[in-house]
């Protein structure tokens, strides 16, 4: 085969590739708004606003791109296009750059020709390679939903086939013109996400062997090009991305405080003289023909010019967009922005461990305030003693209930050296390295290869490291997974049937492997390239994330680099086993060649059959309605107080994109501890009013009053508007222990006074309420609580200006606002209203509700088609979401509950059969012991009593026998696995015995008694009082009706 036609078909092969996975990807891919970042990314593309640090210009200016050819209700399908084209393009360059390595293993004749067979085998490596990683688990869900991911994945695979193309031309003339185009994207790539800097030391690499094709490296050289490869990430990462903002800020605060400009001025004059400065760098070094020094110069140029995206989150910021997170309008503010400082930061190498002495500090930092620049004292901080201290901290991370110290304590086994002023004991080294090979490398990285190359257990994520019956990985080869985890057969259908239960075999895995003693037996050098990849985008991280235990979700996305080039070894596979069995038949063959590549197509083929059902979203559009719903739940122009993510970024997309209920001000409790924040609250966005409240920005600037000391001598309730007013008041201070004077609260009950007349008018209660509004309502805190956070003055301030005439919502009971304002709360559904009577809801009783309301709410309202539809997939998040951070049968339980009370028992039984026909058991199921939301157990018990209170005894038998039979068979998987399921075994004991008493006291005592029977024979099988195994007993007798 010539050249021509060579590169003819391998082009077309390659298109055939881009085709399959951007077809894939295209028709699974999430028509809306996912759940997590997606909705934020979503809004601010959209409208070009600022999302969280450390931002990702590129990623919003293509996504903006791509949403002029639509409309708003197609915004978010066609920023989901971009992460499915990114990542298709993603697998296009995979396939190219497999076909550069197979080239290298698999030579032309003397002639410089393929032969059909040679070239067949190089095609086939790139298409099974390929495709094998665009059916992948973690690759697939990130190119689906608005991520940042798929288009970081993108830039990763540009740079390195754009080395491939100086690698292949380097002996060309203008060939450098491919190095500096690579540091370009290297610029550009930091406005999409800092992990496509890892893979330089592969470039590196690639470009010595390159200079030094024929020739041997010895060992110092070989060091040597490893520390100029971390040299250069090193001036990325450290120099250019904090100094240059750190220098553009300070030349700023010269221009500003010196010369008395406006902001940014001396930052726009700083990046114009650096540039400047660069250029004529450029033209001296071309002058005097200085190569080596103008393309060095040139790559750093390039490098700027792309990390000078960043001047347009100055610009958006400072334009006050609706979404405008860490608001940095000022150079100062962007380098705290990029330094992700509000996360705070982690040891990687020397530091504290878990427990550590420290002593406070504060650092001083430059704000803006009143045209000037003003050094101000910022938040606390730590400074760790050097005793508390050790080299390659792993256990750093303490938690607020002990939980992540149990954990430590676990891998130390009570050994250590202890330390004064400590509670535990300082880990050994052997304790700290088998935490980080067990935990951070087995559970946290290794896990997710298994994951993508070998199969997995089901899509649910386990709270606890190391869960044998959630999120491991699993094979499909019964004994190999039995050894592991034992025998589930047994285990309930909603895991044994999960659909993320996707089984591989092993054979992605065996196909990496062989491709990688392959490549390293006869192309160590590419071998070597291909392992720096992989462990730079994958171990690597590891060690630098240095993650804690109980991740809130799983992180496999940060690891998709490394299962990039692990499929690579994949692809060359197909060259491997071509070139044995060409040495078996000693000749070439093309039909041989033909039938390798087919029989190992079978392998991506394998996967995207197994990952289909899982992964695809096209019909799942539950993030958007939640986000409708929250909103709906607000009465006209009121405030909507939420706490995180997914009941945050849901409504900005709402708000931002569908233009749901633009004149609902969304509060987040997790953002209100920041200045900008509050700030936000202070002017009009979209169509909501300013909110009206009273502090300066000096008594919650950054770092001042994070929290506040309650100082209470009078006992005696106080008006609150004269407690903030001495809370303002500048004189007004208390002495530390330090001596230092900080503002404080002067009482903890107060008073607010209620305008009756707005109440009514504003409909923050029904007139059938008139009656119970006081003249004011007193709200206490705590006994105990010593101090408020910053989000809780934020909501004292603001109830000190409270006129009633906005309504004020809370969702999830108000959350972690504990100043007393829980005693007035009223249920609405989706989230409780701020009422002038005195009410305390509880999750058994609901208290005071306005039924008609909530019925309105719940049946004209809110709405259910996105959870109720069959036509789609319900994942871990979904269940996660709606039965438990959201639990909607909670929801529909409470107001039969409510309607039972106040004798509406036709509003009751609608409510219940709502809840089954909305919650259906087909989506959700009816028993959740085994993920986690136990709660949603005793609601079921509870509909089952309510059925029978209403007189519906059938519904109630169909429900509560439905449940009594998935109890058993929950009780008796994990009976199996007792040792380790104990706290799970007994929970379903105390619903079974929950049960029985429900069917007992409405009547039904043989269903109790069959109940109850059935589970003491499962204790008495668990005690030996009964001989057998209960692996012996047959499931379906073991129901209490077959």
């Amino acid at each position: 085969m010539d050249t021509k036609k060579f590169n003819l078909w391998n082009r077309l092969t390659a298109l055939l590739v881009l085709a399959v996975s951007l077809v894939t990807y295209l028709s699974t891919m999430e028509p809306t708004a996912s759940f997590w970042d997606c909705g934020e990314f979503i809004a601010s593309s959209y409208k070009l606003e600022v999302g969280h640090p450390p931002g990702n210009p590129v990623f919003q200016l293509v996504a903006r791109f791509f949403t002029i050819f639509g409309d708003k209700m197609h915004a978010a399908l066609l920023v989901n296009a971009v992460s499915a084209i990114c990542s298709a393009l993603t697998v296009f360059l995979l396939y190219l750059t497999i076909v550069f390595f197979v080239k290298r293993l698999v030579r032309p004749g003397a002639d410089g020709r393929y032969s059909l067979a040679d070239a067949v085998a190089i095609f086939g490596s790139g298409a099974v390679g390929a495709l094998a990683f665009s059916f992948t688990d973690t690759f697939w869900f990130s190119a689906v939903e608005s991520e940042v991911y798929g288009m970081s994945s993108l830039f990763t695979a540009l740079v390195f086939w754009a080395m491939i193309r100086w690698y292949e031309t380097a002996d060309e003339p203008y060939a450098n013109r491919w190095i500096v185009l690579i540091s370009f994207l290297m610029g550009l790539s930091i406005g999409v996400h800092l992990l496509n800097l890892l893979c330089i030391p592969a470039l590196v690499f690639m470009f010595y062997y390159r200079k030094r094709e024929n020739g041997d490296f010895s060992f110092w050289e070989f060091v040597k090009i490893l520390a100029i490869s971390g040299v250069i990430i090193g001036v990325i990462l450290f120099l250019i991305i904090p100094w240059l903002p750190k220098m553009a800020a300070y030349a700023d605060l010269a221009f500003v405080n010196g010369l008395g400009l406006p902001y940014n001025s001396g930052a726009a004059f700083f990046m114009v003289a650096l540039l400047a400065l660069c250029f004529w760098g450029l033209f001296r070094t071309l002058k005097r023909e200085k190569v080596l020094w103008n393309t060095v110069l040139l790559c750093l140029t390039t490098i700027i010019i792309g990390f000078s995206i960043f001047s347009i989150v100055i610009i958006r910021s400072c334009a006050k967009t609706p979404t405008n997170e860490y608001q940095p309008d000022n150079a100062f503010t962007l380098v705290r922005y990029l330094s992700r400082e509000q996360y705070g930061s982690k040891p990687i190498l020397y530091g504290e461990y878990f427990d550590a002495p420290y002593e406070v500090t504060v650092k001083r930092y430059w704000a803006p305030l009143d045209g000037k620049y003003v050094h101000v004292e910022g938040p606390v901080d730590v400074k760790y003693k050097p005793e508390g201290k050790m080299l390659f901290p792993r256990m750093w991370s303490p938690s607020n209930d002990g939980s992540k110290e149990e954990f430590y304590e676990e891998y130390m086994n009570g050994k250590g050296k202890r330390i004064e002023g400590a509670d535990h004991r300082k880990p050994t080294m052997g304790a700290n390295l088998a935490y980080f090979f067990d935990y951070q490398l087995n559970w946290m990285y290794w896990r997710y290869f298994m994951w993508n190359f070998v199969g997995r257990q089901n899509d649910i994520h386990s709270p606890t490291p190391g869960n044998i019956f959630l999120g491991n990985w699993e094979s499909g080869i019964k004994f190999i997974d039995d050894f592991r985890l034992g025998d589930q057969s047994d285990a309930p259908g909603f895991l044994k049937d999960n659909k993320g239960k996707n089984h591989y075999y092993f054979l992605p895995l065996l196909l990496g492997l062989l491709g990688l003693f392959f490549q390293f037996g006869r192309d160590k050098r590419g071998c070597w390239l291909v392992f720096l990849l992989f462990f730079m985008t994958g171990i690597a991280i590891i060690i630098y994330l240095n993650q804690p235990p109980y991740e809130v979700r799983e992180r496999d996305y940060s690891y998709a680099g490394s299962f990039y080039a692990f499929s690579i070894w994949i692809g060359l596979a197909v060259a491997a086993v071509y070139g044995w069995l060409r040495d078996a038949l000693h000749r070439d063959s093309a039909p041989a060649a033909f039938g390798v590549a087919l029989l190992l197509l079978g392998v991506p083929a394998l996967m995207a059959a197994q990952n289909w059902d899982d992964h695809d979203r096209s019909n799942r559009r539950t993030a958007v309605e939640i986000g409708y719903n929250y909103l709906n739940s607000v009465g006209e122009n009121g405030i909507l107080v939420t706490h995180g993510d997914n009941d945050t970024f849901p409504l900005w997309y709402a708000q931002e994109v569908e233009g749901v209920r633009p004149d609902v001000r969304i509060c987040n409790t997790s953002l209100l501890g920041t200045d900008w924040h509050i700030d936000q609250m202070k002017y009009a966005m979209n169509e909501s009013a300013p909110l009206d409240l009273s502090l300066g920005l000096e008594k919650y600037l950054y770092g001042t009053n994070e929290i506040v000391y309650i100082y209470d001598t009078r006992d005696q309730v106080i008006p609150l508007v004269d407690v903030m007013a001495v809370f303002r008041h500048p004189d007004a201070k208390i002495a530390l222990a330090s001596g230092k004077r900080v503002d404080y609260i002067v009482s903890r009950r107060f008073s607010i006074p209620v305008d009756k007349e707005n109440v009514l008018r504003h409909g923050i209660v029904s007139e059938k309420f008139a009656d119970l509004i006081p003249e004011e309502i007193v709200l206490e805190i705590p006994e105990g609580k010593e101090y408020l956070t910053k989000p809780e003055l934020f909501m004292l301030d603001l109830l000190s200006n409270y006129k009633w005439d906005r309504p004020l919502s809370l969702l999830n009971y108000g959350g972690d606002l504990n100043i007393g304002i829980k005693d007035y709360l009223m249920y609405e559904g989706f989230s409780y209203r701020f009422v002038p009577i005195r009410n305390t809801p509880t999750t058994r009783d609901a208290g005071l509700v306005d039924t008609d309301r909530l019925y309105r709410n719940l049946t004209e309202v809110f709405t259910f088609d996105a959870v109720s539809r069959d036509d789609w997939y319900v994942d871990y998040q979904n269940l996660y979401t709606y039965l438990g951070a959201v639990p909607l049968r909670v929801m529909f339980v409470t107001a039969a509950d409510a309607f039972l009370k106040a004798g509406e028992t036709d509003r009751a039984l609608e409510m219940l059969d709502m809840c089954q026909e909305k919650v259906p058991a087909t989506n959700f199921p009816i028993e959740t012991i085994p993920i986690g939301f136990s709660g949603n157990d005793y609601m079921m018990v509870e509909m089952v009593d309510q059925y029978y209170r209403l007189g519906q005894r059938d519904k109630a038998r169909d429900l509560g026998i439905a449940l009594a039979n998935e109890l058993i068979t929950t009780a008796r998987f994990y009976l199996e696995f007792y040792e380790y399921a104990v706290d799970e075994f007994e929970l379903c004991g105390n619903y079974v015995y929950y049960l029985a008493d429900t069917f007992k006291v409405n009547g039904d005592e043989g269903l109790s008694g069959r109940l109850v029977d059935n589970f003491s024979r499962l204790v008495d099988l668990m005690t030996g009082k009964e001989d057998g195994d209960i692996r012996d007993t047959d499931a379906e007798e073991m129901k209490i009706l077959n």
